[in-house]
């Protein structure tokens, strides 16, 4: 077995108890990638098209524990390494991409809380981007001019860096608003005035309900609604841009929350959007943009309820007659997730049982025997080979990892033959001819 690279206790913690619970953890998960490697490389690909001034528009299409959610928090560090901003949202019932309740603008309002940048991951790092933006100009026309701060001159090389960007950014379809209120937050930045500089963030963050109120506080006779948030995600990545970062990223994981809506007409108003995001990138009406988006096979493929009871989009979307499990074609929009196989799933518990030794201070008892054979019982159930998902193979190793650490007289060899694994068991295959046995046996 290979030597495994310490694994500091605090994100040993952190990945331990979010893989028990079955959720994602959202550090540490370089320690724990195993498999994915041509969908990885095929995102990557796309992460190279954007900071080129592309866009690009993926779904990642997986069972519940298949790990989709895992590589979208996978891509999301990497771009995050690589200068870009990242907005991700799960989509609920109050959050859709269309709604006549303010569904649509939720949504948005939940991708700027959680704008996340390499030196801020957990989120809300609108205000930093904004003041690090205007900081790095300063900086900048210092350096070309020689001038000390507080000379007129500089601040008249600042105004017009500013303008220029404000400029580029008011070409844009609601651009001019959005380019008066960069300058009004330049301003109050200077001016040290902090009221008016939330006033722009609330602005931004698409908290004001009424047109009214907008006016009153800044002089904007419009709002971010349910119609148009989208535009806005379109203004925010080319003025990323140009403040020094290499683009945007959003991430919408839980798209199954569209096909469970009741009303037919709601989710056709919610395909249309998804219909406009998805021509905007691949027709270059959008720039420094990605879009990737979780869903389950049905949320996508079922022709009553699904993306593909939109024909436009089943167009567009459903697979050509040449692709096939094994074989998919992985630079088209839809990336569908294989299963992990069992040799991919052994090097993760051999990973997962190194790192729960090193977080707990034990020496591991089992053997690797003892690991091939909990592998091989996972993978013996019946309709495994469709059906298994790392969450489920996952949470049974951990469990098995808990109870060996708590009850030292313990065996992984008894605990896979209790009475609670022998439904697994009895279906597991024994035979050395099985190509499973084979490929573990030592």
């Amino acid at each position: 077995m290979a030597v495994e690279k310490k694994v500091p206790r605090r994100i040993a913690q952190a990945i331990v108890n979010s893989l028990k619970g079955g959720v994602v953890p959202r550090i540490g998960l370089p320690y724990i990638t195993v498999g994915r490697k041509n969908e990885i490389e095929a995102l990557l690909h796309d992460v190279e098209i954007i900071s080129e001034g592309g866009a690009s528009f993926r779904f990642i299409v997986g069972r519940y524990g298949s790990g989709k959610s895992f590589l979208i928090q996978t891509i999301r560090n990497y771009v995050m390494d690589k200068g870009f901003i990242v907005a991700d949202a799960d989509l609920s019932p109050e959050r859709r991409l269309q709604g006549t309740r303010g569904q649509g603008l939720a949504t948005y309002r939940e991708l700027i809380g959680n704008l996340s940048t390499k030196t801020k991951p957990e989120g809300g790092a609108l205000t930093l981007i904004l003041d690090r933006w205007i900081s790095s100009v300063q900086a900048q026309a210092v350096q070309e001019t020689g001038l000390e701060p507080g000379d007129a001159a500089l601040t008249r090389t600042v105004d017009q860096k500013i303008y220029a960007v404000t400029a580029a950014v008011s070409e844009l379809v609601h651009g001019f608003e959005f380019a008066r209120l960069l300058s009004l937050y330049y301003h109050a930045y200077i001016e040290g005035n902090d009221e008016l500089k939330m006033k722009v963030v609330r602005w931004f963050r698409g908290e004001y309900a009424l047109k009214r109120e907008a006016r009153e506080a800044l002089g904007i006779n419009i709002i971010i609604s349910d119609d148009d948030w989208y535009d806005y995600l379109k203004l925010f990545a080319v003025f990323f841009r140009l403040a020094g970062y290499a683009g945007l990223m959003v991430m919408i994981d839980e798209l199954v929350n569209l096909y469970k809506i009741p009303n037919a007409i709601t989710r056709q108003y919610n395909y249309e959007k998804l219909l406009t995001m998805y021509n905007d990138t691949l027709q270059g009406k959008a720039r420094y943009l990605g879009i990737l988006m979780g869903a389950t096979p049905q949320a996508i493929e079922d022709k009553r309820r699904g993306v593909y009871s939109y024909e436009a989009l089943r167009s567009r979307l459903a697979e050509g007659k040449f692709s096939k499990p094994g074989a998919r074609d992985l630079l088209a929009p839809v990336i569908h997730l294989e299963p992990l196989t069992a040799e991919e799933m052994l090097v993760l518990c051999e990973k997962l049982a190194a790192m729960h030794a090193g977080l707990y201070g034990y020496e591991k008892s089992f053997t690797d025997e003892d690991l091939e054979q909990f592998i091989k019982i996972e993978y013996s159930r019946i309709g495994a080979d469709e059906n298994i998902t790392p969450r489920e193979v996952i949470r049974d190793f951990i469990e098995l990892l808990d109870l060996l650490y708590q009850h030292p007289n313990l065996t992984m060899a008894s605990l896979l033959a209790s009475d609670e694994f022998s439904y697994a068991k009895s279906e597991a295959v024994t035979d050395d001819a099985d190509p499973l046995y084979t490929e573990f046996k030592l």
